[in-house]
């Protein structure tokens, strides 16, 4: 019994020993860790915060997001009339012909550097400035002459009267001559929708008009044919920059009117060169065709219309 006594005391000392033991441990460790610092050199503010950059697999923050992409050129008067959109596939001469200008103006309006970089979805202005609606042009008056002479109106007295003509010989009765007013209204210039168009070439009509497969005439020849402007003009393209078109000539006539020439196996005008209605401007080819033909196009305002319809009977 004594033996069991004496046991148990040496357990229970051993315990009491291991938790006296650990509890001098952690004590020392407390009494190792220093004390925090507070800095007040800075008058107790927090120091700046680090960005920490977010891991490779999260998405990235808006500090390093892109910028947005800058709009096009023109993209405020997209869907305005007399603005133009470019689409996949266009050129500038592809958006004069199909708006009834000039390529070179259309740089002009839309002060472009280089003609053959432009976008899809940039928007071009395809008409003069200040003809589109809602635009305005200053416009100057001319200043009258100053008058040759201060003396007084003639009175109807002293009028002239107006000139007569008569027959010798005869006892007929002078007639008056025409007023200035009707001389005027004859020789006045007709509407620009009132030109007289003739036959660019002498060959037989091979294929006509379709606003979707053919948006002209094409008319049959030999390779050498001439090819004549169909009324008077201004070229505003001459060359090979349109597919499906070859060598190519394209007339303005007025402000409504276009027309075009293609497939030509020689061109014989110039840009900016004044023609004349009946002149030879090209020989006819078969440049980006399968047989030697002239592709014949009347543009009204961009838009083909048949060219049966406004050229003369055969």
């Amino acid at each position: 019994m004594d033996c069991v006594n004496q046991s148990a005391r040496k357990l229970g000392f051993a315990v009491v020993l291991a938790i006296a033991s650990a509890t001098l441990a952690g004590c020392a460790s407390k009494s190792m860790t220093p004390a925090p610092v507070e800095d007040r050199s800075s008058g107790g503010r927090p120091p700046a915060v680090a960005i920490v950059p977010p891991p490779s697999n999260t998405t990235a923050t808006s500090a390093t997001t892109p910028d947005a992409p800058k709009p096009l050129p023109g993209a405020e008067n997209a869907g305005k009339p007399g603005y133009y959109t470019v689409k996949p596939g266009d050129t500038l001469i592809r958006v004069g012909l199909d708006n009834g200008q000039s390529w070179r103006d259309i740089v002009r309006w839309n002060n472009i550097e280089n003609p053959n970089l432009i976008e899809v979805g940039q928007v071009l202005r395809v008409v003069p400035p200040g003809t589109a609606p809602g635009e305005t042009v200053a416009v100057v008056r001319p200043v009258p002459p100053p008058p040759t002479t201060s003396a007084a109106p003639a009175s109807a007295a002293s009028a002239p009267r107006p000139a007569t003509s008569t027959v010798a010989g005869t006892g007929s009765t002078p007639t008056a001559a025409p007023a200035p007013a009707a001389v005027a209204a004859a020789s006045a210039p007709a509407s620009e929708d009132d030109l007289a168009f003739v036959w660019p070439a002498s060959g037989s009509l091979i294929a006509g008009f379709d606003e979707v497969k053919n948006k002209g005439l094409d008319l049959a020849g030999k390779a050498g044919d001439p090819v004549i402007a169909a009324a008077d003009g201004r070229v505003v393209y001459s060359g090979a920059g349109l597919r499906g078109y070859g060598n190519l000539i394209i007339l303005k006539h007025n402000n409504t009117y276009l027309t075009a020439y293609a497939h030509n196996q020689t061109l014989l005008v110039k840009e900016d060169q004044s023609v004349r209605k009946g002149q030879k401007i090209a020989e006819m080819g078969n440049s980006d065709a399968d047989r030697v033909k002239l592709h014949f196009e009347i543009r009204k305002q961009g838009k083909p219309v048949d060219p049966a319809k406004l050229l003369p009977a055969r």
